[in-house]
């Protein structure tokens, strides 16, 4: 995809999802082959500014409109984000099962939700309704899990 069509998508999603006018956010197209994430963002909540970086060289995902909506979607669920981790920081001490477990849980949690989030609204909005499918090309079948385990019965 070339930059110009990710600059449009990504000024597209940032007014269907409110971002701006509320928020001054600015795209970072990435060309370092070494880096190793698709997306990420930068954001400094207190004066309502983020940097959305996306992965241009080498993505891991197939559809960058879907990762620039889930990237989007961080920024929106942020407040809580933060809520969510200072009870986490307040409540548990650091490096104990308790925290581990906690934080966790927490980011898996979160994770999950922005991307059902993000596919959702690509569903409603997207011009490539397509999901990536390349996290799951790369693990284990159900079947291959299990392979030389001992029967229960």
């Amino acid at each position: 995809m070339d930059n110009e069509k990710i600059t449009r998508l990504f000024e597209k999603y940032c007014g269907k999802l409110r971002i701006t006018p509320g928020w001054d956010v600015k795209l970072e197209l990435i060309d370092d082959p070494d880096w190793k994430k698709t997306g990420d963002f930068k954001i400094d909540c207190d004066d309502r500014k983020a940097i959305l970086m996306l992965n241009v060289k080498n993505p891991k995902q197939e559809n960058i409109e879907e990762v620039i909506v889930h990237e989007l979607m961080h920024i929106k669920m942020y407040p809580l984000d933060q809520v969510t981790e200072s009870l986490i920081q307040s409540n548990f001490e650091e490096g104990t099962p308790g925290y581990e477990f906690a934080y966790r849980q927490f980011f898996t949690t979160l994770e999950q939700t922005v991307e059902e989030l993000a596919k959702c609204f690509l569903l409603e909005y997207g011009e490539d309704r397509s999901f990536s499918y390349g996290r799951c090309e790369k693990t284990k079948s159900f079947n291959e899990l299990y392979d030389g385990l001992n029967s229960i019965e």
